[in-house]
């Protein structure tokens, strides 16, 4: 009888610990995108021009352009077109939190549906909020997700520091099959912590990346990142079988951006 009422005790405090809200995780930013109109400039800048970005994109990136981005039926919509006016005949757009929205160890989730056909270019992503280890790779880039339309339904996620990227051949990252891509909205997520990241789609972990304490060349990522939200247009990645030209305009779709203090149980 005493083990029976030892073994329920445990039970209930197991139980207990488990819904503490001082256990709980809490979402410290997001957007949800519910209100029509143009995306919230109190949680988003534009980055914008059309100098090639570091990978000959054809894309000029406009600001506050509603035909490129713009929030309908409560989801956000960057959308690339073809456009004669532009300088390499894109246009498109590419939404950040910098300044407005970083974090350093976090769990966070971006719900979206992506474009398709040749020459698109879908990103969601983290920078460095300030380059306290130098300019790119050495502070560091992860890329949530990564899908370049030659190659329909891989969908990439990948992690970019001094000692791994892709200008020196030796790029971490896994890719994952996504047979609805373009049809079907999915969760893709990372969770950061001090020791490791971890990359989701639709809950499922496909891949890690480890902090070895080594150094900060395979490890800047103990500073704060902000998140980049962009449908890039061909490219030395996007654009490497071509772009087809009969395809536009393409669209990425984002239902919620969340971003939690710790993965939610």
């Amino acid at each position: 009888m005493k083990k029976s009422i030892l073994l329920f005790t445990h039970f209930i405090l197991v139980i207990l610990l488990m819904y503490n809200p001082l256990h709980a995780q809490k979402i410290i930013w997001s957007d949800e995108f519910e209100t029509a109109g143009l995306p919230d400039l109190n949680k988003w800048s534009y980055d914008t021009g059309d100098h090639g970005w570091g990978n000959n994109e054809l894309q000029d990136y406009k600001k506050a352009k509603p035909k490129n981005s713009r929030i309908e039926n409560g989801i956000l919509i960057i959308e690339a077109h073809s456009e004669a006016e532009s300088k390499k005949g894109y246009s498109s757009a590419r939404l950040v939190t910098k300044g407005k929205g970083s974090w350093k160890y976090a769990y966070i989730e971006v719900r979206a549906k992506l474009p398709e056909g040749r020459g698109t270019w879908p990103a969601i992503w983290m920078l460095p909020e300030n380059n306290t280890y130098g300019g790119w790779p050495r502070s560091g880039e992860i890329d949530i997700m990564e899908h370049v339309g030659f190659d329909p339904a891989v969908v990439h996620g990948t992690v970019h520091t001094e000692a791994f990227n892709h200008s020196i051949g030796t790029e971490v990252g896994k890719q994952v099959i996504v047979p609805d891509f373009n049809s079907a909205f999915h969760t893709y997520a990372i969770n950061w912590t001090a020791e490791k990241i971890d990359f989701f789609i639709d809950g499922k972990l496909y891949f890690t990346f480890e902090n070895t304490g080594k150094s900060s060349a395979e490890w800047p990522f103990d500073q704060p990142f902000h998140l980049l939200l962009n449908l890039a247009v061909g490219g030395n990645w996007g654009g490497k079988e071509g772009v087809d030209a009969s395809i536009w305009p393409q669209r990425m779709e984002v239902d919620y951006v969340r971003v939690y203090d710790k993965m939610p149980l």
